[in-house]
């Protein structure tokens, strides 16, 4: 049996994209796009006049990028972009405290959208799956791209089991809070076989690789991932106790992307 939308939903309302940006947050050393961004994500990004994002600037700088591979449907200051609250930046939009319906009316309206995010795929280890949520709410199609996931590149790099596997997100800052949440992931891994991933800004990634060291068994496997797609990306796998042997290949560019396993 084949699930489909009403027809008189596909026909009223726009659909709402998932549009995936690179890796490089705009560094000094931006990704050429068409070697990352598949041209289909690129194309449909082109169409699009109605965006939701992150970020404004950001966005805007990825669509100005965009637009010197496609042209985009009209000059970028025309372009209808709405960021999402700070708030939701700082606490998350997944636990559902956040109604985005409202962010949808161009949607509604019948045009299209995008939503994006500074780096990756949007409502994945970032801001917007308020939006994603609303769009299902209301009857509006959702539409992922394709496109690089720091998150999946980092688990395929690791070596370690990608058949089971959870993303944590950030640990916490307080460095005794830190060092039992990472005992706790490394007992949770090495009991079930369960990859545990999180992530960390550029500033703490050496805050986070020491408490690593210091905290985690000696043969338990830890990987860590940092500007894949990217000249300078880096992506380390080994036992801590080898770990402990090696000088940190992080950066204070760009995040890393941690996982422990067995």
């Amino acid at each position: 049996m084949t699930l489909s939308l009403p027809s008189t939903v596909q026909s009223q309302h726009g659909k709402l994209y998932l549009v995936p940006a690179p890796l490089d947050f705009g560094c000094n050393e931006p990704v050429n796009l068409k070697n990352t961004m598949p041209w289909e994500t690129l194309s449909v990004a082109a169409k699009l006049q109605y965006w939701v994002c992150e970020n404004a600037k950001s966005a805007r700088a990825y669509l100005k990028r965009v637009n010197d591979i496609i042209p985009l449907s009209g000059p970028i200051q025309t372009l209808q972009i709405e960021e999402l609250p700070r708030e939701v930046h700082k606490k998350g939009d997944h636990s559902g405290n956040f109604d985005a319906r409202h962010l949808l009316a161009p949607a509604l309206a019948g045009h299209d959208m995008g939503l994006v995010s500074e780096a990756g795929m949007p409502a994945v280890a970032d801001p917007g799956s308020s939006v994603v949520r609303a769009a299902h709410d209301l009857g509006i199609e959702v539409m992922p791209l394709t496109g690089p996931v720091s998150l999946l590149l980092t688990l395929a790099a690791s070596g370690l089991n990608g058949q089971n596997f959870a993303f944590v997100g950030y640990l916490p800052q307080d460095s005794a809070e830190r060092a039992q949440r990472v005992r706790e992931l490394e007992s949770l891994a090495l009991k079930t076989g369960q990859t545990q991933l999180f992530i960390e800004t550029p500033y703490r990634n050496a805050a986070m690789l020491q408490t690593l060291l210091q905290t985690l068994q000696h043969n338990t496997r830890l990987a860590v991932c940092s500007g894949l797609t990217l000249s300078r990306g880096v992506c380390h796998s080994d036992s801590v106790k080898n770990w402990r042997q090696k000088t940190s290949p992080l950066d204070n560019a760009t995040p890393a992307v941690f996982a422990l396993g067995r």
